[in-house]
C-alpha cells in the first residue's frame, strides 16, 4: 500500500507517493483525505542530499578525470526529509550531475 505526503513547495504545495513501510513515514497527521503533511518545504527536504552529492563529486573529482558524472536516485521519505535511494527505479527523483574542466582560454595576442 502506499502513502500520500504533502510538502510545501515554492507558493504550493506537491502531493508525491511513497510506499507505506517508507523510513520516516509517520501515520498520525493525516488529514481527512489521507493525505500525510510532512510539514517540510520539498526545497529542505532535498536540501539533505547535498553533502552525500558534494562529497562524491570532490572526491572523485580529486582523481582529475576529463568528464565526470554522478547519478543517484533521491526518495522522499516523510518526516525523514529525502534519502539517497536503493536504485533508480524507487527514486522520486533521477538526479544527474556533471562536470568538464574548464577550459583554459587562449591568451590574447596584442599587436602594436
Amino acid at each position: 500500500m502506499t502513502e500520500i505526503l504533502r510538502y510545501e513547495v515554492g507558493s504550493g504545495v506537491v502531493l508525491v507517493e511513497a510506499e507505506e513501510s517508507s523510513f520516516g513515514v509517520e501515520h498520525p497527521s493525516r488529514d481527512e483525505q489521507g493525505i500525510q503533511d510532512t510539514g517540510r518545504r520539498l526545497e529542505d527536504a532535498l536540501a539533505s542530499v547535498r553533502p552525500a552529492a558534494k562529497a562524491a563529486a570532490e572526491v572523485l573529482g580529486d582523481l582529475a578525470p576529463e568528464h565526470l558524472e554522478i547519478q543517484f536516485g533521491v526518495k522522499l521519505a516523510g518526516a525523514a526529509g529525502a534519502i539517497i535511494a536503493r536504485n533508480v527505479t524507487e527514486a522520486h527523483f533521477i538526479v544527474k550531475m556533471s562536470w568538464s574542466p574548464e577550459q583554459e582560454q587562449p591568451e590574447e595576442e596584442i599587436v602594436p
